[in-house]
């Protein structure tokens, strides 16, 4: 399976005429956060595959149009923030946010909180060992785990509960955004014992 992954930025190799010549062979798509609403419906309507995407720090719990609608998610997309969900026979787990570091904003936690949040999913993964033989294919983030692309600075330290959901739970890959690092040499795959951890910043194609 084909994944086109994004993140943080619109990206004008997605956001064009020309997305079918360059993603239309996708098979679905996957927002790591900080990305407009609109920007995902762009490409749910143009490629017409699953757009799955999780929150990031920066994004706000409701919009308003021009008009003062109220808007909460991005139509025809599937929110999968805290849940885990199989699509076309991949299992995907999503943990949007980052590591509080500014009190009062909404998809910001402490390390305990994202703990509890993991842990609220367990069942589920422990059903779906047992119904599919496999815990999670996919697990979407917007922060990556600690130690593996973060930064020292406080607003960029990764998780680590993630390692530990990794080291229990074996997903193939963790595809996370949050790291706006272009330096020629910045690490953006790394294995960690059975993962292979992708950052996304900000389009990548991934083979699943």
């Amino acid at each position: 399976m084909k994944i086109l992954a994004i993140s943080d930025r619109v990206d004008e190799r997605v956001y064009s005429e020309h997305i079918l010549h360059n993603y239309g062979d996708v098979d679905l798509s996957v927002g790591c956060g900080d990305l407009p609403y609109y920007y995902l419906e762009f490409i749910v309507s143009m490629v017409n595959q699953p757009v799955l995407y999780v929150h990031g720090n920066h994004d706000a719990e409701v919009l308003h149009t021009a008009t003062g609608r109220r808007v909460i998610k991005a139509e025809g997309c599937d929110l999968i923030d805290g849940r885990v969900v199989n699509v076309k026979g991949l299992i995907f787990m999503g943990l949007g946010g980052s590591i509080r570091y500014k009190p009062g904003t909404p998809f910001q936690y402490t390390e305990a909180q994202m703990r509890a949040r993991v842990a609220r999913l367990i069942p589920r993964l422990l059903m779906n060992k047992l119904r599919y033989g496999r815990f999670v294919d996919v697990v979407v983030t917007h922060s990556p785990p600690y130690g593996i692309h973060d930064s020292a600075d406080r607003a960029h330290v990764g998780f680590k509960v993630f390692l530990t959901l990794m080291a229990w739970f074996k997903p193939r890959f963790l595809l996370h955004g949050h790291m706006h690092d272009r330096r020629y040499n910045a690490q953006t795959r790394t294995t960690y014992r059975d993962t292979m951890v992708v950052g996304v910043f900000p389009v990548r194609s991934v083979e699943v």
